[in-house]
């Protein structure tokens, strides 16, 4: 028995028993071509943002502990993790206008121009070299939710600076949205739309919350653009809306009657149900609410509110001796 595991894994089950506690506050400003406030309303607090994040380094960039399941433990850099931050940082500065705020917000921003991957076919994007052994992948991989990330946080960056190096990045780092996984890119396509992996593993996982955090990124790029780069804002939309497309088609697999699913990953050394923990319905019925905000799609409502409804401690301990059996077999206890 790994004490190590058991006790990582407890504290963050106890943590989210309790159901009425949100995470994150919703942005009024949804819509705006002048990007303010994230759609989430994150904070510069680590221990609410994200727990995995373990310091910084001398430029302030976070740096994240690996995860329970990876056997080295060496501190690495998390590109989500680090626009989540970023984007914390960027809240603070809209609310106070510090030039500190600024200023750390821009080495964050430089942070992914420093470190991005350029290629003809794929465009620009950012590997994250920690192994994720759940989804049995064991180099560098790419993300459609750190492209989404990278891709709010230049085009802040670009709109407080008018430095076009953001900008361009920002749409360079479309492409690879349009990409299949079966060709290094981050996307599951299908005939009824796309799902964008927040893993790109060799076979499709289908992360609920990342696939969603990737539209917002998408979200991000068609608010700027609309004016005055019609080509890339309609790359945008097309990827947006087939992401939305995809979502509406699926969503119904993720339901479990009770509860939410984490993904719909079918590999075979997966668990064939693998639920969410509270934090991650709480969070998932937040971004539905977001969906249902800036698309006008009643599923979206309807969905958020039947996600929430399933947060009562019956359903939570149904839940959890299935959390424990798919946390045993992916060698996280």
């Amino acid at each position: 028995m790994n004490l190590r595991k058991y006790n990582f894994m407890f504290h963050k089950l106890l943590s989210d028993f309790d159901i009425n506690n949100v995470p994150y506050l919703i942005s009024d400003d949804l819509f705006s071509s002048e990007l303010g406030e994230y759609y989430f309303l994150f904070e510069e607090n680590p221990s609410k943002l994200n727990k995995l994040i373990n310091g910084f380094d001398k430029d302030g960039i976070p740096v994240n502990k690996p995860y329970i399941d990876v056997e080295e433990n060496k501190p690495h850099y998390y590109p989500i993790s680090i626009g989540q931050y970023g984007l914390a940082v960027f809240n603070s500065f809209v609310h106070s206008k510090e030039d500190t705020k600024r200023e750390h917000f821009l080495r964050i921003a430089d942070w992914y121009v420093n470190n991005k991957t350029e290629d003809i076919k794929l465009g620009t994007y950012w590997f994250t070299n920690i192994p994720k052994p759940e989804y049995k992948i064991d180099s560098a991989w790419k993300s459609a939710f750190t492209q989404s990330r990278a891709i709010s946080v230049l085009l802040r960056a670009w709109q407080i600076t008018s430095d076009e190096k953001y900008f361009l990045l920002a749409k360079n780092a479309l492409k690879i949205f349009s990409v299949d996984i079966k060709n290094n890119g981050v996307a599951v396509i299908f005939d009824f739309g796309v799902i964008y992996e927040e893993y790109a593993a060799k076979e499709p996982t289908m992360v609920l919350d990342g696939h969603i955090f990737s539209l917002f990124g998408l979200f991000d790029f068609i608010r700027v653009s609309k004016s005055f780069d019609f080509e890339s804002h309609q790359f945008a939309e097309n990827l947006f809306d087939k992401g939305i497309t995809a979502l509406l088609k699926l969503l119904p697999e993720y339901d479990m009657g009770y509860w939410v699913k984490f993904n719909l990953c079918k590999m075979n050394h997966y668990p064939k149900l693998d639920p969410c923990t509270v934090g991650y319905v709480k969070l998932i019925s937040l971004q539905l609410d977001v969906l249902y905000k800036i698309t006008g799609r009643n599923e979206f409502d309807e969905y958020a509110r039947k996600f929430k409804s399933y947060l009562k401690y019956g359903n939570i301990f149904r839940m959890l001796p299935i959390k424990y059996k798919s946390l045993k077999k992916l060698n996280r206890l």
